[in-house]
């Protein structure tokens, strides 16, 4: 005589029913990014090492010291009337 199953039911029909895809929910469609004129883009740039050591002596921040001096030598300025470069900045302009 047959022993019975220790498991009643058909097992591949119960893993289906377990991974069985469900109906998710509408989302909202993604919004597109908005990037502003001030968005930042990551480039190599090869620089002379006298120059980078220039910018790279007064420490961190030697990055932005490039940028500024990149938009000034091409006429663009962009700081707008708030904002100041990083040699400019000290305790006397707080807010």
């Amino acid at each position: 005589m047959a022993s019975p199953t220790r498991r009643p039911g058909d097992p591949f029909k119960a893993a289906e029913a377990v991974f069985k895809r469900t109906a998710k929910p509408a989302t909202e469609a993604p919004r597109a990014r908005q990037f502003s004129a001030a968005a930042r883009e990551t480039v190599t740039l090869k620089l002379d090492r006298d120059v980078l050591d220039h910018f790279q002596a007064d420490g961190p921040g030697w990055q932005e010291r490039i940028n500024a001096a990149l938009r000034e030598a091409a006429g663009i300025g962009g700081l707008g009337e708030t904002g100041k470069r990083p040699e400019e900045l000290d305790a006397s302009n707080d807010d």
